[in-house]
């Protein structure tokens, strides 16, 4: 079971595609979230030879929405029609900042990107595979 690892952002969206046997997810790429995303994000899926979608909801630590959630719930209803694939929310309040503790300084200085494909991965782990995180150099 393969899955794609889905960390929404307003402006980037980073992603991480797990191994075939879905214990241990990767950074992959952080892609503008404009017009295309849908597009680039099905490219992925059919070339990693996905099977699941996972993509960690925003809400706060509370449980309470942020500004960003609803714009990210609406993404993921979009997704999932434009792929014909569900696609699996898991709470990722802490992935962020887990993931700023394995990115590079300088990644979370040029604009995150390294933060989020790493945040990505850390979602992506939570929903069914174990807490470690590979191949982040």
């Amino acid at each position: 079971m393969r899955y794609l690892g889905i960390d929404y952002g307003s402006k980037r969206i980073g992603t991480a595609v797990s191994n075939d046997e879905g214990t241990i997810a990767f950074p992959r790429a952080s892609i503008a979230n404009d017009e295309h995303v849908l597009a680039r994000i099905s490219d992925m899926v059919k070339e990693n030879k996905i099977d699941r979608l996972v993509m960690g909801d925003t809400r706060a630590f509370s449980g309470l929405e942020n500004p960003v959630t609803s714009e990210a719930d609406s993404f993921a209803h979009s997704l999932q029609e434009y792929l014909g694939i569900e696609v699996k929310k898991t709470w990722e309040a802490w992935s962020s900042r887990e993931a700023g503790r394995f990115a590079p300084a300088r990644a979370r200085r040029v604009g995150g990107r390294l933060a989020s494909t790493i945040a990505a991965a850390v979602s992506s782990q939570d929903v069914s595979m174990p807490s470690i995180i590979m191949g982040l150099v």
